[in-house]
């Protein structure tokens, strides 16, 4: 059964012993922080901060922190499972990441997971007058203030009325005030710049906090324009979500989530906004952006707030991140069949870097994988590629360390990219999201691509000797180790 709730996730939670309920009384100014970083670099549990000092409203963090309980979360023994059951879904093979996603939102089985609208809205039970009602979070000393930083923000395209929610922080600038962080490439930056082409003076936006863990991963996916996160989302749990109307604005949230702001961004408002400690783990500098003015905030009855913190990885975040990575690698690989796997690692804030590992059948397929994965989608925006055969373990740093520095030549197996698209967080960057790329290709060569030598033959034990150590190594290895 789905998640009805972020409430019935916490219950799991805590039947798993996956749930620490705090009673000491911490400040939601940097000390839950320095908590909650202390836990998630152990791999300890998710946090529920039962007496935040100041407020009568717990603070849940470190929900997703670990490969387990992200599969909680997502009700998935592996992560791959819902790319597979996107695979299963499709009726045609698509010839580009694009297409695979377009084709399942016109699919039966995929539409059969719209929304259902609904009056009954625990998310209503309570109106509250001001933000300075909840815990919200100051994570760091030089943050420009408190942050929501787990919002999954509502906008309706001006064009196709199609609804998109994604994930923006959002700076608490007072009671109803905040700013809107949609960086340049987010869907709703680009609802917003069509709102304003069409000589519109304000957009309508909702906000809600604590929703059920499907539909908070959903509104962080790299899905492309014209997929629903809400129905993707109900792909997930395998059963429609509930959305209802909101008071003020034109638009539909969570019917179950904890809180639920509703407002508007106008289009001659903007603020300056930050510095933030971001999941890059460097203070995103100050810059302007829109700012949320606030119509109406509600409630349920004894409200949980949840929130997250980032800064130097690894932190929670980077469960969000891998999971993505596992569950749209099969789409990947039905795409380019020689792709075996791929690591977008947590220290590289996904967008930085990426190891592929290929099945490499004919010369220069090393750079056709790098040119289509830097055609796919957000990956477009990834700086390095590093391309190594299928022998080599892509999340084994040691082993592409191995291949990169035995199978790479760089006077001969670089390819850069001059600036095109990168990370609005790329601090490399010499102008604000344009950066260079650069490909290594790490993979053995051909004589094609002009290597003239036999490659030596790598050092592995024969199959017969394993095989017999195998049987005996229980024994020995309880000595041994």
């Amino acid at each position: 059964m789905a998640y009805d709730d972020l409430r019935e996730f916490l219950n799991r939670l805590e039947e798993e012993n996956e749930l620490a309920r705090i009673k000491y009384e911490a400040s939601p100014e940097l000390e839950m922080t320095e908590i909650v970083d202390r836990v998630v670099k152990s791999g300890g549990k998710a946090l529920l901060f039962e007496k935040p000092a100041g407020y009568g409203i717990p603070v849940l963090l470190n929900a997703f922190g670990t490969e387990r309980r992200m599969k909680i979360a997502l009700e998935v023994d592996k992560f791959e499972e819902i790319g597979e059951r996107l695979i299963s879904a499709l009726e045609f093979r698509p010839s580009s990441f694009m297409d695979a996603m377009k084709g399942l939102g016109m699919l039966k089985d995929f539409m059969s997971f719209i929304p259902k609208k609904t009056s009954k809205a625990p998310c209503k039970e309570i109106e509250a007058e001001s933000l300075d009602n909840f815990p919200i979070l100051k994570c760091w000393p030089k943050d420009g203030g408190r942050y929501i930083t787990l919002p999954v923000v509502i906008t309706k395209d001006p064009e196709t009325g199609e609804l998109n929610a994604g994930m923006y922080r959002m700076q608490v600038f007072d009671g109803k005030t905040t700013g809107m962080h949609w960086q340049i490439h987010k869907h709703g930056a680009e609802h917003f710049r069509k709102m304003v082409e069409k000589g519109g003076g304000k957009i309508e936006v909702a906000v809600a906090i604590g929703v059920d863990p499907a539909t908070l991963y959903a509104a962080t996916a790299p899905l492309p324009a014209g997929i629903s996160e809400f129905m993707f989302a109900g792909f997930i749990r395998k059963e429609r979500l509930k959305l209802t109307e909101c008071e003020t604005v034109d638009l539909m949230v969570p019917a179950n989530a904890e809180i639920v702001l509703e407002g508007y961004v106008r289009a001659d408002d903007f603020r300056i906004e930050g510095p933030f400690g971001d999941h890059t783990g460097y203070y995103t500098p100050l810059e302007p952006y829109p700012v949320f003015h606030i119509t109406h905030i509600t409630h349920r009855e004894n409200p949980i707030y949840h929130a997250t913190v980032v800064g130097k990885p690894p932190m929670e975040d980077a469960w969000l991140g891998k999971a993505t990575e596992r569950i749209f690698l099969p789409i990947m690989k039905m795409m380019h069949p020689e792709i075996v796997d791929i690591n977008l690692p947590v220290e590289g804030a996904f967008h930085n870097l990426a190891i592929v590992s290929i099945r490499k059948r004919y010369p220069g397929q090393a750079k056709k994988v790098m040119y289509a994965l830097w055609g796919t989608g957000m990956l477009a925006l990834t700086k390095v590629v590093i391309v190594v055969d299928s022998d080599v373990n892509v999340h084994n740093i040691g082993e592409v360390v191995w291949a990169v520095t035995s199978r790479f030549d760089p006077a001969r197996d670089v390819v850069l990219l001059p600036p095109s698209p990168t990370d609005s967080l790329d601090h490399a960057a010499y102008i604000s999201n344009l950066a260079g790329k650069l490909g290594i290709d790490a993979t053995k060569k051909m004589k094609e691509e002009g290597y003239e030598r036999e490659w030596p033959e790598v050092v592995e034990m024969d199959a017969e000797v394993k095989a017999k150590v195998d049987r005996i190594w229980e024994k020995i290895k309880n000595l041994a180790l």
